[in-house]
C-alpha cells in the first residue's frame, strides 16, 4: 500500500502565493511521474502540473508562468509553487504519482485532496 498525504491548502487572497506538499509513504518499489490535478466545482479533474523522476515538467496552459513543481526524490516528495493566484484557480488539489511494482507494472496513486480557495 502507498500514501499520498498533501498539505500547504487554504485560503488566500487574488494575486497571492501558496505552496502544496505531497508526501508519498508505503511500500514504495519506484515512483515514476508525480504531479498534482485539480477539480473545480461542477468540473471534471485536470492537470495542473506533473513532474518526472528525471526533472522533466508539463503544465496546464492555464498555469504556465504562475506554477513551478519540484520534486525531491530522497523524500518522496512533490510540490507545486502557485503564485499570482486567480479567483479560477478555486479548486480542491490531488496529489497524483504513477508508480512502478518490482515486477515492472505501473499504476497511479491519489491522494485524498487539498482545498484551495482564491478570493477577497
Amino acid at each position: 500500500q502507498v500514501q499520498l498525504v498533501e498539505s500547504g491548502g487554504g485560503l488566500v487572497q487574488p494575486g497571492g502565493s501558496l505552496r502544496l506538499s505531497c508526501v508519498a509513504s508505503g511500500s514504495i518499489f519506484s515512483i515514476n511521474a508525480m504531479g498534482w490535478y485539480r477539480q473545480a466545482p461542477g468540473k471534471g479533474r485536470e492537470l495542473v502540473a506533473d513532474i518526472t523522476s528525471g526533472g522533466s515538467t508539463n503544465y496546464a496552459d492555464s498555469v504556465k508562468g504562475r506554477f513551478t513543481v519540484s520534486r525531491d526524490n530522497d523524500k518522496n516528495t512533490v510540490y507545486l509553487q502557485m503564485n499570482s493566484l486567480k479567483p479560477e484557480d478555486t479548486a480542491v488539489y490531488y496529489c497524483n504519482a504513477y508508480l512502478s511494482t518490482h515486477r515492472g507494472n505501473g499504476y497511479h496513486n491519489w491522494g485524498q485532496g487539498t482545498q484551495v480557495t482564491v478570493s477577497s
